[in-house]
């Protein structure tokens, strides 16, 4: 392929801008926002999930209270029906009498046992409504610091952006100065090595694979016509040569 000495050196720019291309690609998956953002999310959702499932249990705590405090007023009603009973005289049966006191004294029992169940359920619910608070708070910060970490990588983005805008129209403007046929060539051999289709030859070292070149490679070079293109017999890509090929 034959190409001006002055459109091979114009893949040297493309190689720089391609570089700076790259660089920018990398910060933006890179940026450290993106990480603590996925983890706030994740965070966030975590307690998202536990205010459900307390709010649950708090919903199911009330209903076993409520049952708890009416099974023990129903005690404490016929607790107080018997001793009705008992203090106005109305039983007159020895044998019946002392059932009823027997009976009286085995719902007392029940009661205390209720209220234990009562007291048991009003602990556990004053637990999982100081969970349910910690929880509440604690997503609201995870979601402030979410939105502040959200602006700050929406920001750096959006400067990577503009630099990657301007670096692109830099590269639009050296690729239409480009013979298309080199340019074609450039962007294969950029595809097939890394992302690098061109290298300058500095001081008898090919700036692609860092590689110094031979004697026999490097006469060759020697003798080529100024508008050859060349190629680097170790990695391949288009060799540039310049003022500081050491030739």
């Amino acid at each position: 392929m034959k190409a001006s000495p002055q459109a091979q050196l114009r893949l040297l720019e493309l190689a720089e801008i391609d570089a700076e291309l790259g660089r920018i690609a990398h910060r933006r998956r890179g940026l450290p926002e993106h990480a603590e953002v996925a983890d706030l999310m994740s965070r966030e959702a975590q307690l998202r999930d536990s205010i459900a499932s307390v709010t649950a249990q708090l919903s199911d705590l009330k209903r076993e209270q409520a049952k708890a405090e009416a099974d023990v007023e129903q005690v404490r009603t016929r607790i107080e029906r018997d001793r009705q009973r008992l203090d106005g005289g109305m039983v007159s049966s020895p044998r019946e009498l002392e059932n009823l006191q027997s009976e009286v004294q085995s719902l007392r029992r029940r009661q205390s046992d209720l209220e234990e169940i009562v007291l048991d359920v009003m602990e556990r619910r004053e637990s999982a409504q100081a969970r349910l608070d910690g929880d509440t708070e604690q997503r609201g910060q995870a979601g402030a610091e979410l939105e502040r970490v959200a602006a700050r990588r929406d920001a750096a983005l959006a400067e990577l952006d503009e630099q990657a805008e301007k670096a692109g129209a830099r590269r639009a403007g050296v690729a239409d100065a480009t013979p298309p046929d080199l340019l074609d060539l450039y962007d294969k051999l950029r595809a097939q090595y890394g992302g690098v289709g061109a290298a300058a030859l500095r001081q008898r070292r090919c700036q692609g694979c860092n590689l110094t070149l031979n004697t026999v490679d490097l006469n060759a070079i020697r003798v080529a016509p100024d508008d050859e293109v060349l190629r680097c017999e170790e990695c391949r890509r288009i060799l540039v040569r310049t003022p500081e090929s050491g030739l």
